[in-house]
């Protein structure tokens, strides 16, 4: 096949489209989404009810994991993953990665919450409002009691910490701002243009870190004690949403190639393939506001004022990254997911574990929901404006 034919196939006019007005295809999502969960509930609350859960949080919802499963197979299906090993011997993306993500991000989500939810909105928020919460895991104190800035109390015949409200929103944010993203930042990179065998190395090292780090600067920032860390979430989750696609991914393209050829699989496959990974992400988008698209409408000056703090954490993390991937004269394809991986959160993750800790109904879980619905909208607009600065870094 002739590159013009290449250019113009159906397949390649149906992308351009596609990510031409992809603005307009997520508002439209985000509203059709909302739409379903209100003229649907029923069903919307089956397909949320779907989940692999741990310890009684859901971790994994079965309809997102098929969602981002045809999202990430087609990048990884594209990796040729001897150029993984060369993108892992690149060491200043990814040193830049692991310090943002680290040594920057949980304090800077930390800071920025208090500034927010505990001084200037915590007026709108309520001064006196206070939230239930499960007691830290092992502790038995006697009603009355104070841990931190809660007192015991008994709640329906269960004991029950009570807290300002402000402060259980903080917790949710923390949990978000110390989990970076290891699964849907593989899509971030691919929409910007980005190395795709970077991307997954870093997603690989974040991955481990995690495992380590999480129940670290989880304990010392939210100041309730050690937070355990939710081994088996972490497992699941990134097996699941990274592991599943690399390895069908991996090896579906040595098959591909050892029977049709490196043509085929280029001229063919990859171009019926390439809209594959958008129309998941539309499709995703829908799920994620039909699901919680109800507290978006019941509870809009709330999202608003959990939304503002963790809105401006993701763009200053992407822009400390992108300026000093830029001062470490990265080229574009690096800088671009350096930057993104810090900039996103695995919500999943943040999720599962403020269930865990803190309860279904309490405002950490509220908080990190907020993670999820506007995660998408902004990282694709983060993505935009990496499409728009290329020229700034080196080729």
């Amino acid at each position: 096949m002739s590159e013009a034919a290449v250019a113009t196939s159906p397949s390649r006019q149906m992308t351009s489209i596609f990510e031409r007005y992809l603005t307009l295809w997520v508002a439209l999502c985000i509203g059709g989404g909302v739409l379903l969960g209100k003229i649907a509930p029923g069903f919307a609350k089956t397909l949320d009810s779907m989940t692999l859960d741990v310890g009684g949080a859901p971790v994994v919802s079965i309809p997102i994991a098929i969602c981002l499963f045809f999202m990430m197979y087609p990048i990884m299906v594209k990796i040729d993953f001897g150029s993984v090993v060369k993108a892992g011997k690149s060491g200043k993306p990814v040193f830049l990665t692991m310090f943002i993500n680290w040594a920057i991000k949980p304090f800077t989500m930390y800071a920025i919450a208090v500034l927010f939810l505990g001084f200037l909105f915590k007026g709108f928020i309520g001064t006196e409002a206070v939230d239930l919460v499960k007691l830290p895991f092992g502790l038995d104190l006697a009603p009355g009691s104070t841990h931190g800035a809660g007192t015991v109390v008994i709640h329906e015949g269960v004991k029950m910490l009570e807290v300002p409200l402000w402060r259980s929103y903080l917790a949710g944010c923390i949990l978000l701002g110390i989990a970076p993203c290891t699964a849907m930042v593989l899509v971030w990179g691919y929409l910007a243009r980005g190395n795709d065998g970077l991307t997954l190395v870093m997603v690989a090292l974040n991955s481990l870190t995690m495992l380590v780090l999480y129940g670290v600067l989880g304990g010392f920032l939210l100041g309730v004690g050690r937070l355990p860390v939710p081994w088996q979430a972490l497992l699941l989750s990134i097996s699941v949403y990274v592991a599943l696609p690399l390895v069908a991914g991996y090896f579906s393209r040595k098959l591909i190639l050892q029977i049709k050829g490196e043509k085929w699989f280029k001229e063919q496959f990859l171009h019926v393939l390439t809209p594959v990974t958008i129309i998941a992400l539309l499709t995703t988008l829908v799920l994620l506001f039909s699901f919680k698209g109800d507290i978006l409408i019941e509870n809009p000056l709330t999202i608003l004022w959990i939304a503002i703090p963790l809105f401006i954490q993701t763009v200053v993390i992407f822009a400390l990254g992108y300026w000093l991937a830029r001062m470490l004269k990265l080229k574009y394809e690096d800088a671009a997911p350096a930057a993104m991986i810090g900039a996103s959160n695995h919500f999943e993750v943040a999720i599962a574990t403020s269930v865990m800790l803190f309860g279904l109904s309490s405002g950490a879980a509220l908080a990190t929901v907020v993670g999820v619905l506007i995660e998408v909208p902004v990282m694709l607009m983060l993505v935009r404006f990496c499409l728009n600065t290329k020229h700034y870094f080196a080729s």
